[in-house]
């Protein structure tokens, strides 16, 4: 959550909207990776497209599983205030940025 800009130990409960800052890079995606990535594409006899979903998915901070996974038995109003005790926060369930991503491919396919 400090990459978000909120507390240290902060967390996704409650988080409704995506990260808006246009300059945002996130903590899980390596500038210098992608860097190199890019210059071997570009050096490319074939043209390809490289779209970094990690850094596309990483602005969606309202997208985390948080409390809307099934849990085996209800949450308590504590532990829907506490993720880091039972959610996965590293992987994104929720209806909108998977759909973002098929979106762009189907673009991509459709309008080469």
């Amino acid at each position: 959550s400090k990459v978000w800009g909120t507390e240290k130990e902060g967390n996704c409960y409650n988080e409704t909207t995506p990260i808006m800052d246009p300059n945002y890079w996130g903590f899980s995606c390596r500038k210098n990776i992608m860097r190199l990535i890019g210059d071997v594409f570009s050096r490319m006899s074939v043209p390809i497209t490289f779209l970094n979903i990690t850094q596309l998915s990483l602005y969606r901070k309202d997208a985390h599983t948080a409390i809307y996974k099934k849990q085996w038995s209800p949450l308590t109003p504590e532990q829907l205030a506490n993720p880091v005790s039972y959610a996965d926060c590293v992987h994104w369930c929720l209806p909108g940025l998977q759909d973002t991503w098929n979106e762009l491919l189907y673009a991509k396919l459709l309008y080469p």
